[in-house]
């Protein structure tokens, strides 16, 4: 329903404010939280902790140690900025479409599975990765009191292995395409 017909039959509320704004907007105020210790932290652990699992897990190509290792902060920053645009605009449609939009509600499952990711990096590494501190403290929980609001409100899509395929594509392919976009930004 759009805003005039709302506030037309007597309802002075927003598209997103059944749900709740932390609910739709919510998602990239927590993006920025999780993120910014990504940006704070990517830099120095990839020049302390590459080259020890350089050595630790020699089965991984080169191609990615290489590319680890020739992250700088300002073109992690940047490509950080690049995914602020992808987000920002899912948590725009969610709170537009008061939390109905297929997009938004990809980019929060997809937001939560990203936290679940990190988890598994740190066990994998047996210590810690850049995300792997704010994924148990924000991440998975603000995914999972979204979704549960969602529910509520009749408006969550339920989620399919293949929504899943789909979604954990879509951020890779996001996060990728942030990082061409910044390193043509930068040249």
């Amino acid at each position: 329903m759009n805003t005039e017909r709302t506030k037309a039959a007597g309802n002075n509320q927003e598209p997103g404010d059944a749900i709740g704004v932390g609910v739709t907007l919510g998602l990239f105020a927590a993006w920025a939280l999780h993120d910014a210790e990504e940006v704070a932290m990517v830099p120095r652990w990839t020049r302390t902790r590459v080259p020890e699992l350089r050595e630790r897990i020699p089965g991984v190509p080169e191609a990615v140690w290489t590319r680890l290792e020739s992250m700088d902060a300002r073109r992690f920053t940047t490509a950080v900025g690049v995914m602020a645009a992808v987000v920002g605009a899912a948590a725009a449609d969610g709170y537009r479409t008061g939390g109905r939009s297929a997009f938004y509600q990809q980019a929060l499952t997809g937001f939560g599975l990203h936290g679940f990711m990190h988890l598994a990096q740190a066990a994998a590494i047996r210590g810690y990765t850049p995300g792997s501190v704010t994924s148990p403290l924000l991440v998975i929980p603000f995914t999972a009191w979204a979704r549960k609001r969602l529910r509520a409100a009749g408006v969550l899509r339920p989620v399919t292995a293949r929504d899943v395929a789909l979604g954990v594509g879509a951020a890779a392919a996001a996060t990728a395409l942030s990082h061409v976009v910044a390193g043509r930004l930068l040249r």
